[in-house]
């Protein structure tokens, strides 16, 4: 059986960064995440980790909102160590998760008209787990199913 490879070049490709205006900028996003991303968006919002004193915290922001993100910024800070991780709910545009090195999942209701003032609550608080939990992942097709991994290999 022969094996065929094919190679993909592309040429003159060229980028072009969007204008002030159009970007998000004035975050401190986190420096603590490992594999996994940042930020998270749905269809209504954008969830970003950012770095913060005395545990963990994410801002959410409207995807309409663009341009310079105010330090004031209401943000969701529940966790007690640093988020490692957000995921939005495939179902639901307004409830994300978020995963912690406190060995914690939370899961939070946001707004519909987005946070205005820091949300401190979460709707479930999720604890299983021993060591920190690195990685969270709502299921694409069955509906409330949230799957989590932690250093403690469960």
């Amino acid at each position: 059986m022969s094996h065929r490879h094919s190679r993909v070049t592309f040429h003159h490709v060229i980028g072009k960064a969007a204008v002030k205006g159009r970007c998000y900028h004035g975050l401190s996003i986190t420096r603590s995440v490992q594999d996994n991303q940042f930020c998270a968006v749905n269809p209504r919002f954008i969830a970003v980790v950012t770095e913060c004193t005395g545990g963990g915290a994410f801002i959410v922001i409207s995807v309409r909102h663009t341009g310079r993100v105010s330090p004031l910024h209401a943000r969701v800070c529940g966790h007690s160590a640093p988020v490692l991780d957000v995921k939005w709910d495939p179902f639901n545009d307004l409830r994300v998760a978020s995963c912690s090195e406190d060995c914690t999942v939370k899961v939070w209701d946001i707004p519909p008209n987005g946070l205005k003032a820091d949300l401190k609550t979460p709707s479930k608080d999720l604890s299983a787990h021993s060591r920190r939990v690195s990685i969270i992942e709502w299921h694409p097709t069955a509906r409330d199913l949230l799957l989590s991994s932690a250093y403690d290999c469960r």
